[in-house]
């Protein structure tokens, strides 16, 4: 017995000896993967070990980057979106992403469906009443036209073509390299070939996937917060933090089946279905409102945002709202889509294949700042004509997580209105989980674009672990909000990449003038 006790010890020792080895042979052959996640691990325990001064810490390191570099941000921004549109229009925009006479991967439909589920997606849903209402009850600054327009504006300024147009360098100079050069899928394909292989290009991409993990259990811990409070709203009774769990652990379990699936038969499907429920979403709201008013807004608001864009990218003379207005909203939205731009970006080249640069960079600025700007004319427009009806507003629309739920209140099959929108907000939040692992796992399988299935697994698990940890440790802390925290870790580890894009571009441009 003693003997065989042993036998059975000794197997499952070297049973166990056998997975560690296969492990840490598997680490060791990648070490972008055992570095990104060692690092990732370690601030997670520091974290959790020292709560409140890592909080503290973050906040100020924060402040100091928007503080000190929010103003190179809104040069940046602008720059990056004169850039695009000069090669958009220039002969290099001729060029195509792929063979000379290949047809795009995906349908125009398709795309735009990926495109805007993976840039945007819950987002529009957070602000789309509560930011507009901002806007006109405190207006950025003076100008001729009314509070509503101005509200509508400065909305559509921070959520247009800035925003595009950092995806889009990304994707123009990944997608280049990608398919003009033959280089993998990573960020540091697109560095001049003297760095290749050594560690600041290894450093390039573990910032990457830093960012882009902090990125995603960010805004898996928002959007379950807003799920959480429109379930609050509609049956009043108070889910806790347990239903918070289950719908992170939900949302991670879809997304995993849509990147073990893939882009054509996942998040391709997914990305299309959440166009279509917000279309019609929107089609009700626009039909049940002030036609007439809206299409009048939408148009004012599109004018005016164009012939102001210039002076408020640079916020000079009338069109600078003063420091604590820049640093508390478009420092921090610049910011934030630079900390997206490296994951979204990828994605984008990854599904423009068969399209020309033209096709692809107009497509980025043009198709989801328009339908942004509508989106936000309808629901802005309506929220300010019901504030008119009520007579007085005590910031029923202040919370991003309850407005658009008591929006929905003013509507007929308001309950219905309220479902869908929890059911997009599921459905957005998994297109933007999917896309994630599926570039994280390209990253990590040596930039393979189509990663193998044991990559998207361990980057699923780690994501969700990750967002489990950080919605208990919000709970644990209650003076201290840890996804704000999170979020405004984004705005540091930006800043490397704002520096990076200048680099990007140069380079880029290089390479383009000596082969023309």
């Amino acid at each position: 017995m003693l003997r065989t006790r042993l036998e059975i010890t000794s197997a499952d020792f070297l049973l166990s000896s056998g997975k560690t080895k296969v492990i840490y042979n598997f680490l060791k052959n990648n070490p972008l993967l055992a570095v990104s996640t060692g690092l990732l691990l370690l601030f997670s325990a520091v974290v959790f070990l020292f709560t409140e001064w890592s909080y503290q810490s973050i906040e100020m390191l924060s402040l100091w980057v928007r503080s000190h570099f929010g103003y190179f941000y809104l040069y940046l921004g602008l720059g990056c979106v004169l850039l695009l549109l000069g090669i958009a229009v220039s002969p290099w925009g001729k060029l195509k992403l792929g063979k000379p006479n290949e047809k795009p991967e995906h349908s125009t439909w398709a795309w735009a469906s990926m495109l805007y589920s993976t840039g945007m997606g819950a987002g529009i849903l957070l602000r789309a009443v509560q930011e507009p209402i901002f806007m006109q009850q405190n207006p950025p600054f003076a100008s001729k036209t009314t509070p509503e327009i101005l509200a509508l504006e400065f909305t559509f300024y921070q959520w247009g073509f800035t925003a595009w147009a950092f995806y889009g360098l990304f994707a123009l100079i990944i997608g280049h390299a990608l398919f003009a050069k033959k280089q993998k899928v990573l960020v540091s394909s697109s560095i001049p070939q003297k760095f290749k292989g050594t560690k600041r290009a290894n450093a390039v991409d573990i910032l990457a996937i830093i960012t882009t993990v902090f990125g995603l259990i960010a805004a898996i811990g928002l959007g379950t917060a807003q799920i959480t409070g429109g379930l609050n709203h509609v049956f009043q009774p108070e889910f806790g933090v347990t239903i918070t769990l289950l719908l992170a652990i939900l949302i991670s379990a879809i997304a995993f089946v849509s990147v073990w699936l893939g882009v054509d038969k996942g998040i391709k499907r997914i990305s299309k279905f959440n166009i279509l429920v917000t279309l019609l979403l929107l089609a009700f709201v626009f039909v049940n409102s002030n036609m007439g008013d809206i299409l009048l807004s939408f148009g004012k608001a599109s004018w005016y945002y164009l012939m102001d864009f210039v002076p408020m990218s640079i916020a000079v003379g009338r069109y600078n709202p003063g420091i604590e207005f820049l640093t508390d909203w478009t420092f921090y939205y610049w910011a934030f889509w630079l900390a997206w731009a490296p994951f979204t970006g990828i994605f984008i080249a990854r599904i423009s294949r068969g399209r020309t640069l033209r096709q692809m960079l107009l497509g980025v600025l043009i198709i989801p700042s328009l339908g942004t700007f509508f989106w936000f004319s309808v629901f802005g427009t309506s929220a300010f004509e019901i504030i008119e009806s009520w007579g007085s507003y005590n910031n029923e629309f202040g919370s991003v997580f309850s407005s658009i739920f008591i929006f929905f209140g003013e509507y007929p099959f308001s309950g219905l209105l309220n479902g869908i929108t929890i059911l997009l907000l599921v459905s957005f939040l998994v297109t933007s989980v999917d896309s994630a692992v599926f570039v994280l796992s390209m990253f990590t399988d040596k930039g393979n674009p189509n990663p193998q299935k044991k990559h998207r697994l361990i980057w699923s698990i780690f994501i969700l672990l990750a967002t489990l940890a950080l919605i208990l440790l919000g709970n644990a802390k209650p003076d201290i909000d840890v996804l704000t925290a999170v979020q405004k870790l984004l705005i540091i580890t930006s800043l490397p990449f704002a520096f990076f894009m200048v680099f990007m571009a140069t380079v880029f441009l290089s390479s383009f003038r000596k082969k023309g």
